[in-house]
């Protein structure tokens, strides 16, 4: 059964729009509540959201929908998605569930839904929402009505258990940093974190007024974090998305660091004390400076398809402990049970504090390969790998490049586009690489 409303991360779109209106995510509510009485009489449900402006109508389209069904709600307010996470594991409740968009802009919102255990929930669990979805509705009568209260301490309770992934003999005394939470959920939980471990503070992005949340700020538009850096001679600069589960990092030069670098320096970090790491998950994506790094200190790199969720499903099929994107989401699995932007960010920081080196220092040895990626345009249905002459192209580029590139071509998972990438250790030869093989696409 093909999944109508659920993608790749929940339920997402813009704002009055199907399927982001009050109406259906009440019958989304709902129908979610029916499905959790099916295995437990008396579900409880958390519910946090981001800082944008539908999330009070959203709050209370959930909020009905689930006590329609017989579900008692616990409001968290604005918190990050990691955070909502955390708190579902940790005060044993039935489900998490998020209101936010991540990264895109305010005039988008979107509704994803964590396990007990505080893990993104199975594609069959989504196939039996959306089937109870054409379901008409049983409205619970009054006598078992769920009931809705606040959890007033919940951002307390987060900002305590980000500190505690950070290690106990270190402290960021002496440390300056910008923090960009993006006008998002970390707006008044991620300054507080860096401050409450020692560090001074510069917070930017932190004053949300319900339409601004990612715009120019945050890890999609870090020239803001680099800025910051440099005026106020930081040390570090950290910049989250709307809902905090992506990092960007800045050094005191104003360099910018990507997520495939900050990968390496949390699996460097744990070599460097002892421990055992066997291997980590990266993506499609992952530069191949990066992997080849890594083998070199005896990891190997696992490649899944693009999107923490992929990279999450690999860590657990390996029973590894370390994954991440080049976009900054980032995974610990023995610190959280998915992706964190802070917790990730004390994880990069162990590293340089411990070390006494500059992120500089850490990543002499790895110097990223520069990637070349073109976007052809294609027929909506076209079978574009049959392509005359394609496989002779890519063969052959591929032998000019030998073991110092690769060439990686997917298709679009949204659009009629194909993604045709060529990396390599000389710019030059991605970029023309790169031409070649879409110049017989678009014959």
């Amino acid at each position: 059964m093909t999944r109508r409303y659920f993608g790749t991360d929940g339920i997402r779109g813009m704002v009055g729009q199907a399927p982001i209106t009050p109406d259906f995510i009440l019958r989304l509510a709902h129908a979610v509540g029916r499905v959790l009485k099916q295995q437990e009489a008396r579900p409880t449900v958390l519910i946090g959201k981001d800082t944008r402006i539908s999330g009070y109508m959203l709050e209370s389209a959930l909020e009905s929908g689930f006590n329609s069904a017989g579900v008692d709600v616990v409001l968290l307010g604005p918190l990050p998605t990691p955070g909502v996470a955390y708190l579902t594991r940790t005060q044993r409740a039935t489900l998490g569930v998020v209101i936010s968009a991540s990264h895109n802009p305010f005039f988008d919102n979107g509704i994803k839904f964590f396990s007990a255990q505080g893990a993104k929930l199975s594609d069959a669990w989504e196939r039996d929402v959306e089937a109870a979805l054409d379901q008409p509705p049983v409205w619970a009568d009054s006598a078992n009505l769920g009931k809705t209260r606040r959890l007033e301490d919940a951002a307390g309770r987060y900002i305590e258990f980000c500190k505690s992934t950070f290690s106990n003999d270190l402290t960021l005394k002496g440390l300056k940093f910008v923090v960009d939470a993006a006008h998002g959920a970390a707006y008044n939980i991620a300054p507080k974190v860096f401050h409450e471990l020692g560090a001074e503070v510069v917070a930017i992005g932190c004053r949300p007024d319900g339409l601004n949340i990612n715009h120019e700020v945050g890890a999609t538009h870090p020239q803001a974090l680099v800025q910051a850096v440099c005026a106020h001679h930081a040390d570090y600069g950290i910049a989250l998305d709307g809902d905090a589960d992506r990092l960007q990092f800045v050094d005191a030069e104003g360099r910018l660091y990507n997520g495939d670098e900050l990968l390496y320096l949390m699996v460097d970090e744990r070599l460097n004390r002892g421990e055992v790491v066997p291997g980590v998950v990266g993506t499609l994506m992952t530069n191949m400076a990066v992997q080849l790094a890594l083998e070199a200190r005896g990891v190997q790199l696992l490649r899944a398809k693009v999107g923490d969720r992929y990279v999450l499903e690999a860590l657990e099929a390996q029973k590894w402990l370390l994954g991440g994107e080049g976009s900054g989401h980032l995974l610990a699995l023995d610190k959280h049970t998915t992706g964190d932007g802070l917790v990730s960010a004390l994880q990069v920081l162990e590293a340089c504090v411990r070390s006494g080196k500059t992120m500089a220092e850490l990543l002499a040895g790895v110097r990223l390969f520069p990637q070349t990626l073109i976007n052809v345009r294609i027929r909506p249905g076209q079978d574009w790998q049959t392509a005359p002459g394609l496989a002779n192209v890519i063969r052959a580029v591929e032998v000019e490049l030998v073991n110092h590139g690769r060439v990686l071509i997917r298709a679009s998972g949204t659009e009629p586009l194909v993604r045709v990438m060529v990396e390599a250790r000389d710019a030059g030869q991605a970029q023309a690489g790169a031409e070649r093989i879409a110049a017989m696409l678009t014959l």
